[in-house]
């Protein structure tokens, strides 16, 4: 005997199946898009003495009150 086709449950798991393609496409978008900001994001040299971290200023441009590692 044929088996009784369920349509109501059969378009829910193609919407599912469609659902998570489209999650995993804005997902794998979102990555790109952060990654290529990260490139875009000056380094450390290009920043002002003031704005670079403390460990890449020479001893004498760092800040009063920072400590000297």
């Amino acid at each position: 005997m044929a088996r009784r086709a369920n349509y109501r449950f059969e378009r829910l798991e193609r919407e599912r199946a469609k659902a998570a393609k489209k999650l995993a496409r804005s997902q794998a978008r979102a990555e790109r898009s952060e990654k290529r900001k990260a490139e875009k994001a000056s380094p450390a040299g290009d920043l002002p003495a003031e704005d670079r971290p403390a460990e890449d200023q020479p001893a004498g441009d760092r800040p009063a009150g920072t400590i000297d590692g």
